[in-house]
């Protein structure tokens, strides 16, 4: 059998196994003041990059404006750059945490464009809101390389999930398939946010990520 056709199959097929729950801790008050914190600096740093770009914008202006020193600042975010691409973390949990949640009734591969609708929904929902990032990732010099490294990071949250779904498969075996389906699937986010960035948010970046996954489909059928 051809390997994308193998592969195709593969992530269609159901699992048998029940993954045990996982258990979340409650944040304390410190953890969730610091998290306060950093949304605040945050949404003042974003308005200061629409107004004057991600370039001429300053560490010591975001924190005058979130008023803070520069070195309570440092103790939220390590550099400016952070600041952006904290975001793409926090996504990639959200990502995370969305998948967990998905019934074992499901494929690999529907499961995982289910979880990115977490992401998706609050895009569509207000994309004057998210332009500015997605503005930023693609234009920022300073941010590319960074970027895809914050999206390595979603492939090794991802992955073990999709990984435990295919256990039947063997390790080696379940691994390969769940690296592989998790890299399509972020790569196809990618595209699709592109597109809707260069439609300045006017077309629905659910059916752009619909679009691109079906045409992988495609591809192996």
């Amino acid at each position: 059998m051809d390997f994308k056709l193998d592969l195709y199959y593969r992530a269609m097929k159901k699992p048998t196994h029940t993954p045990s729950a996982a258990e979340v801790a409650p944040l304390s008050l410190r953890e969730r003041t610091r998290l306060a914190m950093r949304a605040e600096v945050s949404d003042v740093a974003f308005r200061l990059f629409a107004e004057q770009g991600f370039e001429k914008t300053t560490v010591d202006q975001i924190a005058s404006e979130a008023g803070l020193s520069r070195t309570t600042l440092f103790r939220y975010f390590g550099t400016k750059e952070e600041i952006v691409l904290g975001k793409l973390v926090d996504i990639g949990h959200e990502i995370a945490k969305a998948l967990a949640a998905r019934p074992l009734s499901e494929r690999p591969w529907q499961a995982l464009r289910r979880a990115f609708d977490v992401v998706i929904e609050t895009i569509d929902g207000d994309p004057d809101q998210s332009l500015p990032l997605m503005r930023l990732l693609g234009e920022a010099c300073a941010l590319t390389t960074r970027q895809w490294e914050k999206k390595q990071g979603w492939q090794s949250i991802l992955v073990p999930e999709i990984s435990r779904r295919l256990a039947d498969e063997g390790q080696i075996a379940a691994d390969l398939h769940a690296n592989a389906l998790v890299s399509a699937v972020i790569s196809c986010f990618d595209t699709a946010i592109d597109v809707w960035t260069a439609s300045e948010g006017r077309v629905s970046l659910a059916g752009l990520l619909d679009q691109a996954m079906s045409a992988l489909c495609e591809l192996g059928e």
